[in-house]
This record gives structure tokens, C-alpha cells and sequence, in this order.
């Protein structure tokens, strides 16, 4: 059982890149332009997750690709003031990836992502990345979707030792991973995070039937991983078996007040297993990883998880 693995260290195996975010009043129309009210450039995608565990207390460890070049250049000053390490040279040949991110006044957001040197295509290419007992190994959606990259990273998150605690994440475009790549990952698996529109994907269910029902069929279809479905302010859907049964429960979110809804779910997954790792229960762990998700969306920026000390002093006032 996933809640059972011992975790001591977080090995990220998905993709830090950059976020050139900007703040609009509305999305445009096609074919349109629009100006922004602000802009920022700054690590995002996987970086998030990787800053969220380790303001907890987790070490980490960033096995992704990096690049040569000013992006590249970002991602690493942003680790390192984080204090997580990186096991790869950068890449000589390229430059990190990045994505543009339009915030609408409600804190919603939509990306458009170009990959780049995170994405590894080269054939063994994670066979000497050091994960072992003790370990969690995150996985990301982006990293399995790319016809290159995600045969080469499925192929060894599946493959992975049984003392391993493997987390993944489909995200966004989950209905775009060939079942190929994400059926074996999906079967190893001892924690799945997606939203309700990624479960509902994953699990072919009509939105009516809810997040609960998602939830209750992606546990019973892995055989063997918890499942959290996130909820959006209501909080998550926690999944996990029981013998031959899986019980779903609900863990409410506290109320508060989007300003910007970016990051929310990396701040989850991060903190989440920063939960498991200090020996919360999964429930536990989830409890603060809703307080993480919704004082992030507090606060503009995409890195903005709160520490350990201000999760706990948070948690307190809603004690």
C-alpha cells in the first residue's frame, strides 16, 4: 500500500520550465490581441511542485532535463535558491522550455507550452537517475505526453522498484497520453493527483456523475494506488482500497478568496507528499495540502506555496 513506503527524499521526474505570465482582462478573441495589466518571467511548471515539497522539509532532487541559454538560466538560479539539487549538466544543445500563461481577473488561467530540453527523448535516457527505496518519483503529464520523451519516461517510471513511491500527475492534457505510455504507469502507481476535468477524462464519466465516481473507478482501475481527485474549493476526493473495496471520502478545502489559481494543484501534489513523508495518513496529508493549495491562490505568481511555519500557523486559525 502506498501509505505504507517509507519516503525520505522526492525525486522529481518531470519538467521545470518557465512562465511568461501575464494578467489580462479577458482572453482574447481569435485572431485578436489585447494588453496585459502585468507580466512576470519565472521558473514554473514542475518547478512549482519541487519548491512546494521542499518548503516542507523534503529534500529534492531535480531529475529533468535543463538547458543552455537564458530560460535554462532561470529554472537553475530558481532550484538553487530553493535548495534543490539537479543531477544533469545542462544541455548543450538547448534551452529549457516555457509557456505563456493568461490570467483572467478570477485567478482562471490557460497555458500554451513549448517544450525543450527538460523533454528527453534519448533512449535510456532515465535508466541512471538514483531512485530506490526511500524514494518518491513524481511524474508528469507533460513528460509522458510527447511522442519522444514519454515512451522513454513511462517505460522506466513503470519499471521502477517496489520500494519506490511512485506519484503521477496526467494534467492538462491527459486525453492526449497514448494508452500505451500511461496504462503501465497508471498500473504501478501508488498515488494519482488529477482535477475533476482529468478524472472525468481518464474515466470517460459525464460530469454529472461527479468526482466522487471518478475517483471510486480510477482506484478500482489502477489495482493498487490512492487516488486524489481535486475538487477545486471544495477541497479533494481521497480514493484508496480496502481489501477488495475503496472507500472515497471528501476533504473540504477552507474558504478563501482566488487571486490567481496558478500553481494550486503543484502546491498540493508538493506538499501532499511532503505529508507522507513526515508520516501523516493520507487523510492527514490531504488536510494540508488543501490549506497549501488555498492559501496559494491568495497570492499572485505561480511559486507561492507557503512554508511549513506559515501552513502551520494557518492551519491554526482554522482550528
Amino acid at each position: 500500500m502506498a501509505a505504507a513506503l517509507t519516503v525520505n527524499r522526492l525525486v522529481f521526474a518531470g519538467e521545470a520550465i518557465v512562465d511568461v505570465a501575464m494578467r489580462v482582462p479577458a482572453l482574447p478573441e481569435r485572431g485578436g490581441d489585447m494588453l496585459a495589466t502585468s507580466s512576470a518571467v519565472q521558473a514554473g511548471g514542475g518547478f512549482n511542485i519541487m519548491a512546494a515539497a521542499a518548503r516542507q522539509g523534503l529534500p529534492v532532487m531535480y531529475a529533468g532535463g535543463h538547458g543552455t541559454g537564458p530560460w535554462g538560466d532561470v529554472v537553475r538560479a530558481a532550484l538553487a535558491a530553493e535548495g534543490i539539487g539537479t543531477l544533469r549538466p545542462p544541455d548543450p544543445d538547448a534551452d529549457t522550455g516555457f509557456d505563456v500563461v493568461l490570467i483572467e481577473p478570477g485567478g482562471e488561467r490557460t497555458f500554451a507550452t513549448s517544450l525543450g530540453a527538460e523533454a528527453l527523448r534519448r533512449p535510456g535516457a532515465w535508466d541512471h537517475v538514483p531512485a530506490g527505496a526511500g524514494d518518491a518519483v513524481y511524474v508528469s503529464g507533460y513528460g509522458l505526453v510527447s511522442p519522444g520523451s514519454g515512451p522513454v519516461l513511462g517505460d522506466w517510471a513503470a519499471a521502477l522498484p517496489a520500494g519506490v513511491l511512485l506519484f503521477a500527475d496526467p494534467g492538462p492534457l491527459v486525453a492526449d497520453i497514448p494508452g500505451a505510455v500511461l496504462g503501465p504507469v497508471l498500473s504501478r502507481c501508488d498515488w494519482w493527483s488529477c482535477n475533476q476535468r482529468e478524472a472525468a477524462l481518464l474515466t470517460g464519466l459525464a460530469p454529472e456523475a461527479g468526482p466522487a465516481e471518478a475517483a471510486r473507478r480510477l482506484a478500482g482501475r489502477t489495482g493498487r494506488a490512492g487516488v486524489l481527485v481535486r475538487a477545486g474549493p471544495a477541497g479533494c476526493l481521497l480514493a484508496q482500497r480496502r481489501n477488495a473495496t475503496v472507500s472515497v471520502s471528501l476533504i473540504p478545502a477552507p474558504a478563501v478568496t482566488a487571486v490567481d489559481t496558478t500553481g494550486a494543484g503543484d502546491a498540493h501534489s508538493g506538499v501532499f507528499l511532503a505529508g507522507l513523508a513526515a508520516g501523516l495518513s493520507p487523510a492527514a496529508a490531504a488536510v494540508r495540502a488543501n490549506a497549501a493549495a488555498a492559501l496559494t491562490v491568495t497570492r499572485p505568481g505561480p511559486a507561492v506555496c507557503p512554508s511549513r511555519a506559515e501552513l502551520d500557523r494557518f492551519l491554526g486559525t482554522l482550528a
